[in-house]
């Protein structure tokens, strides 16, 4: 089968229903690092039976928007990093630690007081889930090994280097068994490479080479500026974005509508797939496919259509959901589009 141009994704999260989280108290304070129970409507022992029913209509939304490759839409999480942070033995989930946050706010995150081990799978019943409701091309995320050494206070290792190489060990291991159970995308998410620069320049790379040692199929890495529902001001270029063509990632997943970044970084990024950003996220009113439309025109100055992905900028959970609908159908609309155009350009 010829691989379609210009596929269309999303980066993981999708609204999560207002039955399901209280989405006001999400919506005021920043994104858990440690389990947060007080968000979810529905009580134990209903609560993952409603996750799932919330993730089987993310899928068919996501699939009536036209979205080539979905996800589970990250229903059973309460944020992006927490859900697989909180599953690792050697985090003290009684007594938290506390930390500055990336956007300068004390925050409540994970004490690790032990090695770091994953004693169990954590996404795969999600992917599970996915896989046996959709003939999509599947992506499942998992918080990457450096921006979790960033979100916690260690006690044990007493080294950020060696207490990322540890997270990168269990997200190695979580990576292979969600490969097996039929993801066609694995994904680490590490958005703390952009506001933890000499950190990330000091051991960073070695993390996350670990994190996708031996990972077959198709690996991703996503870094941003932070969720546009926090970050409003965002620059118009990555502090730590061409170093990772180094990295073993296939794809590098940016996000360039909000902060309308100098796109002609994708020149210096090697050989990887971009997956851009092409959807504003701080803005509820949705896009025109023609402006979607212009913005991948804009990529494909830079890089060529076999080697770009059209996606919104970062995850859609603070987004309205009608907002986030209308995007993604933007999106594909946008997406078709370009490749008539490519189409015809060859014809």
């Amino acid at each position: 089968m010829v691989p379609q141009l210009l596929p269309t994704t999303v980066i993981g999260s999708f609204p999560q229903p207002d039955w399901l989280v209280d989405r006001d108290m999400l919506r005021s304070r920043l994104p858990p690092r440690v389990l947060a129970r007080e968000v979810w409507r529905v009580p134990e022992p209903w609560l993952e039976q409603a996750q799932d029913d919330a993730t089987l209509l993310a899928i068919r939304e996501m699939e009536q928007a036209g979205i080539d490759v979905i996800t589970d839409g990250e229903m059973r999480r309460e944020s992006y990093s927490n859900h697989f942070a909180s599953s690792l033995a050697g985090v003290d989930l009684d007594r938290p630690g506390e930390a500055v946050s990336r956007t300068g706010k004390k925050d409540i995150v994970p004490r690790i007081v032990g090695p770091i081990r994953r004693t169990r799978p954590v996404e795969v019943r999600a992917l599970e889930l996915l896989r046996r409701n959709t003939d999509r091309r599947v992506k499942i995320t998992v918080p990457g090994p450096f921006t979790m050494s960033q979100q916690a206070v260690d006690e044990h290792y007493r080294d950020v280097a060696a207490l990322a190489m540890a997270f990168a060990v269990a997200v190695n291991e979580e990576l292979h068994d969600l490969v097996a159970a039929g993801a066609d995308v694995v994904q680490i998410d590490e958005p703390y490479l952009q506001s933890r620069i000499p950190e990330a320049r000091a051991f960073a790379l070695p993390a996350i080479e670990r994190a996708l040692a031996g990972v077959s199929g198709t690996t991703a890495l996503h870094t941003c500026f932070g969720y546009a529902h926090y970050i409003k001001d965002k620059p118009g270029h990555y502090a730590f974005l061409e170093e990772l063509a180094r990295c073993p990632a296939d794809q590098l997943a940016i996000e360039a509508a909000q902060p309308r970044l100098d796109l002609s970084v994708l020149e210096r990024l090697g050989d990887k797939t971009i997956v851009l950003g092409v959807i504003d996220l701080a803005d509820p009113r949705v896009e025109t496919a023609e402006t979607v439309a212009e913005r991948a025109r804009a990529a494909l100055r830079h890089v060529p259509p076999e080697r770009l992905v059209l996606a919104p900028d970062c995850g859609m959970k603070y987004l309205p959901r009608e907002s986030a609908r209308g995007k993604l159908r933007a999106l594909a609309a946008g997406a078709r589009i370009v490749r008539e155009e490519l189409r015809l350009a060859v014809a």
